[in-house]
């Protein structure tokens, strides 16, 4: 019989290399696209090895969407801290609808090549996309539970809340909705996010859903 092979040590991943790695990739991602980013042009300026690169992330697809998900996880950071605020529960629903809509258009404005990474990951359900939409919905059912709690909701039924505010304001929070309304003036698109949230409120306070 062949003699056991020892088993090789796992390898240890340097996670300043790969602060490094992302930060590069996303310059790259910025300037050239998803499509014309290369594996080897972020290595080569992250000082390392191709092959090292997929020490990383698996596929030149993971490490796009690393980049885009690290975007995404400011968002929510920002939504955090909405929802760990002192504000009423009525008040955290409409900072979260604008900030999530105003960072989206932002990004679809400035940064069109981030955006749309996520916007083809949201349609085509990558993990990147659902682990975002997994942290929003626990976010959303925070506020709704802070609100049942106070009595500032009449709404009972935790799902169907949850699943209203994000069917109403899909429109302005979805990047599709943000795609096809990307020529729309931003004070125009406020406003009707705005008329949007006070229905959103109305159904909470009444619980008429």
């Amino acid at each position: 019989m062949p003699p056991l092979e020892r088993a090789r040590p796992p390898h240890k991943v340097n996670p300043m290399a790969a602060v490094v790695l992302l930060d590069v990739a996303a310059e790259h991602l910025a300037r050239k696209g998803p499509h014309r980013l290369t594996v080897s042009a972020v290595a080569a300026g992250s000082g390392m090895t191709h092959a090292n690169v997929y020490r990383y992330y698996p596929s030149k697809e993971g490490l796009i969407d690393a980049v885009v998900g690290r975007w995404l996880r400011t968002i929510e950071l920002e939504l955090v801290r909405i929802v760990e605020g002192p504000d009423p529960a009525e008040d955290k629903i409409e900072h979260m609808l604008v900030a999530l809509a105003r960072r989206q258009r932002d990004a679809q404005r400035h940064d069109p090549h981030v955006f749309a990474v996520h916007l083809d990951a949201v349609l085509k359900d990558r993990a990147m996309a659902r682990r975002h939409r997994t942290r929003l919905r626990s976010l959303i059912e925070r506020v709704i539970e802070e609100g049942i709690a106070s009595s500032a909701f009449a709404a009972r039924n935790r799902e169907r809340a949850i699943a209203y505010i994000f069917d109403a304001s899909y429109r302005f929070t979805h990047p599709l909705g943000i795609q096809l309304d990307a020529d729309l003036p931003w004070d125009l698109a406020d406003a009707r996010l705005g008329g949007i949230t006070l229905s959103i409120q109305q159904v909470l306070r009444t619980g008429t859903l």
